[in-house]
């Protein structure tokens, strides 16, 4: 068989992939877009191509050879951004998982790497590919030698062989090389003949053949004007020709035999893909089925009859709702395995079994479950009231893999290593092919859903327990499932007349905005249009360009603001885009989940996703309000009470992740200024500029702020410069004399890291954990941003883990005061309850007792609250 050569253009094929795909990122963080582009095409090229021998080409730094000849070489090139620099040393690593060889050498390109490799193959009667998005490697072209080039993004691809290439542009592959010489490339700065495009240098080479032929034939080119810019520039035309031609004659110190493919071990390759989160690429390679023991058949009762012997304690229990959103749903089955037996129960004998409804309000009989927020809403909407859950397996999961985003039971049965159940797509389908399969398939699928919840159990409590994570899985985060099913299951009433009423004011008020916008644009357009709203602004109005896209002028919300006080028409589009915003996102985006039958937003509260354990919320997402505008505090409004003569009473926590920081820092003065009671931000701002109290401006007092609260995050002096308006360098001081000044701070900083570096994670105090695998990764930026993580997820987490305490606390003591009053929401720091007037003396007094005390700090939490008609008045 004859071998097969695939050379890869590394730099070029990983440019493309990175601007061909959005900006992307895995669970902890890392830029992946290049990484999963470069990837793809990779396995792309394996199959398609059936290579014997592979290699990709790097350059090897920002000089070469070239430099020598004409130091501006590449000189006007912007600088690669971090995000794509980043990702190199990540596409290195799958490279060497996929086990291809790569290759760079100092002073020399990917291009010479290339080219000397490829001649080396034809000479040796190979059939060579070479794949990249560089044109200057169309002058390799043979007849053993063909070039892939991408057109546009990674998968539009040309190949060109001989004959392709002068179809194209009538040359032969060494005149590709004139070519170039002639009309020079921007990109790498070579100048070429200035006025020459690709037209005239094709029309020149035709007539002429090369470069030099043009310059022997000067007086029978036509045009005075193009005869004297060659004249003028005969050098230039030389040198950019040394330029472009690929050296083929690279001192390598590899041979060709070094580059055999064999094809990769599907092991590695899948270890890379599960840490990048490459889930579609590592079902393409079939990575999952690793190490995983499959077991084919599980034989089960489908019950026609529920007997007390098939209801005994423990069970685990499965309550199928096929739909993702499971309020006031449809049920399609319950299952239950337990000594007894695996059972099938159909949906009409479960709901009309008066002793299976005893067994699930019955709280002696133990239930282990998946997802029992889940199982326990869609029972309240049918009226039954599920108890006694003291198992739930996706809780588990996400306190012992917080940084895995899929925790379904095939994932997480997989991931325990072995497979009893598919996954819920599998059998339901996707999209519009989603539907229920026949009752024999149904049936079996909940079987084995609680065949692996009952395997399952005892492992991932022991693995809680190993990691000293028991408490937290059971004090914490059990209770708290089952209070947020009860809000979830109570919902928020929502004044609706009010929404529409707003909703009409604000179109009202965008009409007039946009007839203001048109009127200081002098021209009428679709303002929504990115293109259009660039051609009026960059065009029409001759604003400065900050930003280009591959489609045109980039017009988002970053470059308006810097365009701000250019001229008085952006404003006005920055106050259209945000009312718009409001108005769909958020008026019309409420209105359509106001559930008919309640009058109310049924929010659902996901409690196992992000890595801080703080909880989000979704359909709708009630705790990205925007409040920054009047108009967006006042959609706050449209939230009241569901009975009358009751109230809303909102509490939150102030400032609670200093307050954390102060205790987990041991920082002296940090906890001497909460403990005295002191307006935190003035206090830092005294410290940081040597004023005393009376001297810190307000201005002084907001750098301040800036800083306290971006300590948390880990705040570059970047990013402080970009949210104060200072320079890069007066921020990094002020972060260097805030560490000073809060030197306890500082060393937790420093401690916290090197800990993490040993651990290879962080915990919080109540031992919720975050994994940290790039902590101690050679590449600067992975590691930097797990250096950031370490510090602030500690101090994040914990106060995330304190909300939560004060909530199932919360919950407690209403029922045992025997309070009316009920709780609703919560939004980040705040609780918000309903409850009747004469309740509120009371909530004065117990919510911020409880919420105050449900950890102990060595500085004291604090608690505001308000109440009012609506959640706007309890602000």
């Amino acid at each position: 068989m004859k071998n097969k050569l695939v050379l890869i253009d590394g730099n070029s094929i990983a440019y493309r992939a990175f601007f061909a795909l959005p900006l992307l990122n895995n669970d902890k963080g890392v830029y992946t877009n290049a990484v999963l582009g470069f990837t793809t095409m990779l396995l792309k090229i394996i199959e398609n191509e059936s290579p014997t021998h592979m290699l990709v080409a790097f350059d090897a730094g920002k000089t070469t050879f070239r430099h020598n000849t004409y130091t501006e070489y590449k000189g006007g090139r912007q600088k690669t951004p971090s995000e794509l620099s980043e990702q190199f040393p990540v596409i290195r690593e799958v490279l060497d998982a996929f086990k291809i060889k790569r290759y760079e050498i100092k002073n020399y390109e990917a291009d010479d790497i290339i080219g000397t490799v490829s001649q080396v193959a034809s000479k040796e009667d190979w059939d060579v590919k070479i794949f990249s998005g560089d044109k200057d490697l169309l002058q390799l072209v043979s007849d053993q030698v063909h070039v892939a080039l991408t057109r546009k993004g990674i998968t539009d691809i040309d190949t060109y062989d001989p004959a392709f290439l002068n179809e194209k542009y009538g040359l032969t592959p060494d005149q590709i090389i004139d070519m170039k010489a002639l009309m020079g490339d921007n990109s790498d700065n070579i100048p070429g003949v200035p006025g020459v495009g690709e037209k005239t240098a094709l029309k020149l080479l035709k007539q002429f053949g090369t470069v030099e032929a043009v310059y022997e034939s000067l007086d029978d080119v036509s045009g005075k004007k193009l005869k004297e810019k060659l004249e003028e520039n005969h050098d230039k035309a030389m040198m950019s020709k040394e330029l472009v031609t690929i050296y083929k004659e690279t001192p390598l110190d590899l041979e060709i035999k070094d580059l055999a493919y064999s094809g990769y071990n599907v092991e590695p390759v899948s270890a890379i893909f599960k840490e990048l989160g490459f889930k579609q690429l590592l079902t393409r390679i079939g990575g999952e089925s690793n190490e995983v023991e499959e077991i084919d058949e599980l034989k089960f009762d489908t019950l026609e009859e529920i007997e007390e012997h098939h209801l005994v304690s423990p069970s685990a229990l499965i309550v199928e709702v096929m739909e993702e959103n499971y309020h006031n749903a449809e049920i399609q089955g319950f299952s239950l395995v337990n000594e007894k037996g695996n059972f099938y129960i159909p949906t009409e004998l479960a709901m009309s079994s008066e002793s299976f409804k005893t067994f699930l309000e019955d709280s002696s009989k133990k239930k282990w479950v998946f997802d029992a927020k889940r199982a326990v809403v869609a029972l309240g909407w049918k009226g039954i009231a599920l108890k006694g859950i003291t198992f739930d397996l996706v809780i588990a999961s996400y306190l012992l893999n917080p940084s895995e985003s899929t925790h379904d039971l095939s994932a997480i049965s997989r991931r325990e290593g072995f497979s009893i159940v598919s996954s819920d797509e599998a059998v339901y389908g996707k999209g519009a092919k989603r539907k229920l399969p026949e009752e024999l398939e149904l049936s079996d699928h909940l079987v084995r859903k609680s065949y692996a919840v009952y395997q399952l159990k005892e492992t991932l409590e022991e693995q809680l327990r190993n990691n000293k994570q028991f408490e937290l899985f059971q004090d914490l985060e059990m209770p708290l499932t089952l209070v947020l099913g009860e809000m979830e299951t109570k919902g928020v009433s929502v004044d609706t007349r009010y929404l529409e009423k707003m909703g009409e004011e604000l179109n009202k008020k965008l009409s007039t905005i946009e007839a203001r916008i048109f009127e200081l644009a002098e021209a009428e357009f679709n303002i929504n249009s990115p293109k259009q709203l660039g051609e009026v602004l960059f065009d029409k109005l001759q604003l400065p360009v900050v930003k280009k896209t591959k489609t045109g002028y980039s017009t988002s919300a970053d470059v308006l603001e810097k365009l701000e006080s250019k001229h008085e028409v952006i404003p006005e589009i920055l106050l259209y885009r945000q009312l718009g915003k409001l108005n769909s996102t958020y008026i019309e985006g409420l209105l359509k989940v106001i559930y008919s039958d309640t009058g109310k937003i049924h929010t659902r509260f996901n409690q196992a996703l992000t890595q801080t354990g703080r909880l989000s919320s979704t359909d709708p997402n009630l705790q990205n309000i925007p409040i920054r505008l009047e108009e967006g505090r006042r959609i706050r409004r449209a939230f009241i009470p569901s009975s009358e003569k009751w109230v809303m009473f909102a509490a939150d926590y102030s400032q609670i992740e200093l307050r954390v920081l102060a205790h987990i820092a041991q920082d002296e003065n940090l906890s001497e200024a909460f403990q005295n009671g002191e307006d935190i931000h003035t206090k830092t701002g005294m410290n940081v500029f040597g004023v005393s109290k009376g001297d810190v401006t307000s201005d002084m007092r907001r750098h301040a702020k800036a800083v306290n609260f971006g300590i948390v995050y880990g705040i570059s002096d970047y990013g402080l410069s970009q949210s104060i308006g200072i320079s890069r360098k007066e921020a990094g001081e002020f972060i260097d004399r805030y560490l000073e000044s809060f030197p306890g701070v500082k060393r937790y900083m420093e401690d916290v890291v090197t800990q993490a570096k040993e651990d290879g994670f962080v915990s919080t105090l109540l031992q919720r954990r975050r994994y940290l695998p790039e902590i101690n990764s050679r590449n600067f930026n992975q590691r930097s941003f797990a250096e950031r993580t370490a510090m602030n997820t500690p101090i994040q987490g914990t106060a995330a883990d304190i909300i939560k305490l004060a909530m199932v606390q919360m919950d407690t003591r209403l029922k045992e005061d025997n309070l009316k009053t009920r709780m609703l929401l919560q939004v980040h720091d705040e609780l918000i309850f309903e409850a009747p007037e004469e309740e509120i003396e009371t909530l004065k007094r117990i919510v911020p007792e409880v919420m105050e005390a449900a950890i102990k700090l060595d500085v004291p939490l604090k608690v505001d609250y308000e109440y009012g008609s609506t959640w706007y008045d309890a602000k």
